[in-house]
């Protein structure tokens, strides 16, 4: 190991492409076990793959294959002479996350353009509206909402990743009572290291973030299209001969879906968060859904 964090540091004292070159052989040489040139030749140049061979960081195996002489050694000194050559985050997103976040996009200008609400609306109307025909538009909001909170429970349940929400906590945790011990006993080079650890765990951060906003991200696919067709109904087609008198609970009597109940906040909506909030947090007691790491 000594002798591997000498050779890389030999490397980028020589220029940051090589440092770059070696991140790039070891990505994949941890894939596939060996590595060719024909496997990095569009990544790094003959030069940089040469150098890489004459410092002894890659030796030969068979035929045209290389494998690495220490891998371990060899990653672990590159993170720490230049580790911005190397990233270990594999992001969580994938191309359907990617997909996805643009159709939510797209969809929430269906706020603000009635011809978008319209041809969602429309849509979904297909499917909803003998439901709305038959049903009192307050069950049609409860039904909606239990299935919304279904959805979005199990959406939680399949995609969330507490394993690492629970190891940034615990390391989280570990780095304050360190501190605290060093201010205590006045560890100057224990608060710089902690320092140093706490600047590495704000790139974790991110990554922990991307993870805990994915779930979010398809719930808010299956919602806000269920969201809109209510609007629509509401207040584009004007849901008021079905319910003529609507009694809500804790604010009695409404005249109508459009009454507001909560300042602006109309009835309409107050009763789909109360119905969705409320059989939501049944639904994820009933099928043992974790949404945050167990302490």
């Amino acid at each position: 190991m000594p002798r591997t964090t000498e050779k890389v540091e030999e490397l980028a004292e020589d220029g940051e492409d090589n440092t770059e070159a070696l991140a790039a052989v070891i990505d994949v040489a941890e894939e596939q076990g060996t590595v060719s040139w024909d496997d990095v030749s569009e990544d790094i140049d003959s030069g940089e793959w040469g150098r890489l061979i004459e410092k002894g960081l890659l030796v030969k195996a068979e035929g045209s294959e290389y494998v690495l002489d220490d891998p371990d050694g060899a990653r672990e000194a590159l993170e720490e002479v230049d580790p911005s050559a190397v990233d270990d985050s594999e992001s969580p997103w994938t191309i359907y996350d990617k997909l996805a976040i643009f159709v939510l996009l797209g969809m929430m200008v269906g706020y603000a353009f009635s011809g978008v609400r319209a041809s969602i609306g429309s849509t979904l109307d297909v499917f909803l509206g003998p439901f709305e025909s038959f049903m009192p538009f307050y069950l049609v909001i409860l039904t909606l909402a239990v299935l919304t909170g279904l959805f979005s429970s199990i959406v939680q349940d399949r995609l969330m990743d507490l394993d690492t929400m629970s190891d940034y906590k615990e390391q989280a945790a570990e780095l304050k009572e360190r501190r605290k011990k060093a201010k205590e006993e006045g560890d100057e080079e224990e608060l710089d290291r902690i320092q140093d650890e706490q600047m590495e765990m704000m790139t974790q951060n991110i990554g922990m973030l991307q993870t805990q906003f994915r779930p979010m991200i398809w719930i808010m696919v299956f919602t806000i299209p269920v969201f809109l067709w209510l609007y629509w109904i509401v207040r584009d087609l004007g849901v008021t001969v079905v319910d003529p008198v609507i009694v809500m609970p804790l604010f009695g009597a409404m005249s109508g879906w459009q009454t507001g109940v909560v300042g602006p906040i109309e009835a309409w909506i107050v009763w789909y968060f109360v119905c969705s909030l409320g059989f939501t947090q049944i639904l994820r007691k009933a099928l043992n859904v974790q949404t945050s790491p167990s302490t």
